[in-house]
This record gives structure tokens, sequence and C-alpha cells, in this order.
């Protein structure tokens, strides 16, 4: 049966997610269509990704940025439905909690497309971030969902989401390791004067903390605070840029750089004494190279990383959990687990209509 695989991404995350799957997809002989809705435009925020992933590029850029949740949400599904109504693809892979998850989802599920949806599951049980409200929906539109976690497992079960839920591991973990093993190599520290374990990377980009002045506020007074005590070297999101200019705040004392690739990313990560952020991949990256991580937030939906002693909230003041390794995240098999559970899915029915009556039952 010739399978075809319609991938959809937005944002910096989502390409290091897809990447995992498109290799696993690859090795298998199974053809996948890539869509980037346009989400993150910026070369440093999506084309640089790609080209360090080592993968081809989307087939389909739909250009779609900017504008409100309400506003990027249609735009996005009104560029998607033709696309997928000509590609008829027969699962539709989704990624992560963002704005471009959501409208593929959505999209997916009036077309009756069967959906996939990879990092399923996590809450942080706070409907305000519109990351949130993005995951509920998802899951409850998803044919098949994977989990990183047995944490994401228990979260769909109290919803009453139980049936094509898989315990797969973290696909990021896998993304680590494939970079890990790649001949590339990495000059960004040399190029920023950086000392292995000499300074912190910090990152901030979530709406909850730039959107609002007296959030941005706290988080400039925070890190700058630290900036007294450390070097702190932060690559500046393009959101995070435009709320400083639109609000006058500023980040005392702290090395302000411009986006940065994935390779150069982790590399500033695992020589970094410290990771400070509100992104909830770098969270879980710091813990891939053992490095401590404050997460700028009120709630993390890896609950992992601070139950086993690598992560901690802002709020909370000073890491009193030892720490220990996190199982549940995997060896690094993730990707092609989730190839092969979808290829069982698909040899399990008797056709391609039987799997999109998959996609009905949970949104009946």
């Amino acid at each position: 049966m010739a399978l075809r695989f319609l991938s959809v991404v937005g944002a910096r995350p989502q390409f290091v997610k897809a990447a995992v799957i498109t290799r696993a997809l690859a090795k298998a002989g199974l053809k996948e269509v890539m869509v980037h809705t346009g989400q993150h435009f910026d070369r440093e925020m999506s084309d640089v990704f790609f080209e360090d992933l080592a993968i081809p590029p989307p087939q389909f850029n739909l250009g779609v940025s900017g504008g409100s949740h309400a506003e990027m949400t249609a735009d996005m599904l009104r560029a998607l439905e033709p696309v997928m109504v000509a590609q008829h693809p027969d699962f539709v892979l989704v990624y992560g909690d963002t704005n471009s998850t959501v409208a593929a989802s959505l999209c997916a599920a009036k077309l009756h497309y069967p959906i996939a949806h990879i990092e399923a599951g996590l809450r942080s049980f706070e409907r305000r971030m519109p990351e949130e409200v993005n995951r509920v929906m998802t899951d409850h539109l998803s044919t098949v969902l994977f989990c990183p976690t047995q944490t994401a497992v228990q979260n769909l079960s109290r919803e009453g989401i139980v049936t094509d839920v898989h315990h797969v591991g973290d696909v990021m973990f896998d993304a680590a390791l494939h970079v890990a093993s790649m001949d590339q190599r990495s000059m960004v520290l040399g190029r920023l004067g950086l000392q292995p374990k000499g300074y912190a990377v910090a990152t901030i980009h979530r709406a909850e903390n730039t959107d609002e002045y007296s959030a941005l506020e706290k988080v400039c007074t925070w890190l700058s605070a630290r900036a007294e005590q450390q070097k702190i070297v932060m690559p500046m999101h393009p959101r995070t840029r435009n709320a400083l200019n639109r609000t006058g705040l500023s980040l005392s004392g702290i090395d302000v750089i411009d986006p940065v690739g994935y390779v150069d990313m982790m590399q500033l990560i695992s020589h970094a004494a410290f990771v400070y952020t509100d992104s909830g991949g770098l969270q879980k990256e710091a813990y891939f190279y053992r490095v401590p991580c404050v997460t700028l937030r009120q709630q993390t939906e890896w609950v992992e990383t601070i139950e086993c002693g690598w992560n901690r909230l802002w709020s909370q003041r000073d890491y009193a959990t030892p720490r220990r390794d996190i199982e549940d995240y995997g060896k690094g098999q993730a990707g092609e687990q989730i190839v092969q559970i979808l290829l069982d899915m698909v040899q399990a029915t008797n056709s391609a209509a039987d799997l999109k009556r998959f996609s009905e039952h949970r949104i009946r």
C-alpha cells in the first residue's frame, strides 16, 4: 500500500520534532509531504533549522504569520484546506501545541483525515495559556496520540481518552542524540567568546511573559538581577524584541544575540552552567545535557524535570530534590516507534476508509 503522510509544522520546536519523523519515514520507505505554515518565518527561526537538521525543505510554505491567535488560526485553516484536499493524505501528522498544530488538526478533522498527534497529553492546567488550549483541542480531535511520558498518558485518561494512546518517549531526545552524532560542529562558543560553564543561556517568548508590560518587566528584572552574578547570553526571539521595543523595557547586563540555529543552540545549552527559559523544549534540552534549568513560568507541562531535580519554577527558591535520570523520555527510538505504530494501524484495517472512520470517534 502506497501511504502518504502529511506533516504540518510552523515553529522551531516542531521542525526539530518533525525531523525525527522525517528520517524514520524515509528509513521505512514511506512518502511524506511537509507543509510549513509560516508561523516562524525568519531565516534564523526557520530555514536554518532545516539545514542544521539535514532534512529537505517543506514542499509547501503557506506564509501565514502575525495577527491575533484567531486571525492566525483562521488564515492557516483557509490555506491548509486546499493543500490537504489535493494531497489526500492517509495521516496528518501534527506536533506539539502551536497555532499551526490546532489549525492542522481542525482542518484534518473537518476533512475526515486521521490525525496523529506527536507530543500528546501534556498539560500545564493553565487555560489562559494559548498553548494549553491548543493541546487539549488537538488531543480530543486526534486519531492516535503519541505521548512522551507516562504522566501524559494519565492526563489523557483523566479526560476520557484511552484508545490509540501510546507512550513512545520523547522525539526531542532522538533529535539531541542525532545532533550529537553528526559530523557538523558548532563554533558558536568561539564566536561569542564563551568558556564552558562560564555563562547561562536565557530565552523568552511566551505570550504570558511578553504580552503585558508588568509580566515583561518582571522577567527583565529577574534576568538582569542574575546578570549581576553571571554572564547571560540570550538569543532574542522576534516576539520578545518587538515587546521590548513596544514597552521601552530593557535587559540590563545581558548579552543579547540574534536567534541561532539548532546545532548552535544545542552547543550553547550543553556547555552552559544554567538555562533560564519559558520554553517547554529548552527545559528538556537542558536536561538532556544535564544542565540545571529555571523555568520562568508559574507552571510547567514537563513535570518530570522538576520531580527529578533538574528544573525548578522561578517561584521556587532552590533545588531541593535530588537529581535522577528521567526514564520516561526513552532511549532515542521514539521516531521509529511512532512510524511502526502507524504502519501497524494501517495493516490492521481493511481499507483507508476504515482509517478515516477512526478520526470521527472522538468528535461525534
